[in-house]
């Protein structure tokens, strides 16, 4: 083992038997071929706010565009890729850890990755836009208030939350910090899912991500 600063100059531990190896076909090359730009479109809001339901229909609509994109959401990665963890604050790092390496996959490959995912902390989702180069990371608050993700409690969460069911509930009993500057806010209390994620394809447009269909 030796030790190396990473970008925020803290020392870790590298397994000098692993070698970084290049690759002949760069991210550059995927861009080129796929005909769009590559990049993490990151929804992160309370649960229920309608991260999951947005980022589907957007997923739909880059699918039309012959887009390259992929879904990456909270629930579903639990059942595989982050099965095991639970809801403690090292695990919910770790669970957005492990995400945004993927997700990073994906943009190396020249795909647009999308991300839905309650990430609670500032801290998780900064971590995963300085691993990206600049450009590469696009900030989703979904803003819905809390009251009205409670009364739409589409898996039953929050009830079990308020009566003890659930330990360290985001919003109930395990704080939420929401994004100070975000790429864009989708007010999912006050608009449809369909025109949020029609607000995603304006803004992907205007950020040059993709052209017009």
């Amino acid at each position: 083992m030796s030790q190396k600063i990473n970008k925020k100059g803290e020392n870790v531990n590298v397994d000098t038997n692993i070698v970084w190896h290049n690759q002949t076909i760069t991210k550059q090359d995927y861009r080129k071929k796929n005909g769009h730009y590559s990049g993490v479109i990151w929804l992160t809001g309370l649960s229920g706010a309608g991260k999951s339901t947005i980022a589907n229909i957007l997923n739909q609509k880059l699918y039309a565009l012959n887009v390259n994109s992929y879904l990456l959401d909270g629930d579903n990665v639990r059942h595989g890729l982050n099965k095991g963890l639970g809801f403690s604050e090292e695990d919910r790092q770790e669970n957005i850890r492990r995400v945004g390496e993927v997700a990073k996959l994906f943009v190396d490959s020249g795909s647009i990755a999308i991300v839905a995912f309650i990430s609670p902390f500032r801290t998780d989702r900064d971590r995963v836009r300085e691993n990206l180069e600049d450009g590469e990371f696009l900030e989703v608050y979904v803003d819905c208030p809390l009251e009205e993700c409670e009364e739409r409690d589409p898996k039953g969460l929050y009830k079990k939350a308020r009566s003890g069911e659930i330990k360290s509930f985001t919003g109930i009993d395990s704080p939420y910090e929401a994004p100070l500057s975000p790429e864009i806010t989708l007010h999912s209390g006050q608009k449809e899912a369909e025109a949020c994620a029609d607000e995603l394809i304006d803004l992907l447009i205007q950020k040059q991500w993709i052209t017009k269909g």
